[in-house]
């Protein structure tokens, strides 16, 4: 069972950026994915979370969705 949160900033408009990478890790793993929220945040947060555990965080390395999906990959 996986479940995917990615939590973005609403002030800062990455809405746009959050579905970008939930539509990628939907049509790149389809069906070993059990969930792919999207959670609302704000102060500039952008993190990716794979059943709990925090596997991209904006703060800490540059956007880069096929990195991001590398991490998912290595929890699916």
């Amino acid at each position: 069972m996986t479940d995917v949160e990615i939590e973005y900033c609403v002030p800062c408009g990455f809405l746009d950026r959050a579905e970008n990478v939930q539509h990628v890790l939907l049509t790149t793993f389809g069906e070993k994915l059990d969930t792919v929220t999207l959670r609302t945040g704000a102060n500039g947060v952008f993190r990716v979370s794979v059943n709990d555990e925090r596997v991209y965080d904006k703060q800490d390395d540059a956007f880069d969705v096929d990195e991001i999906v590398r991490r998912v990959r290595d929890h699916v």
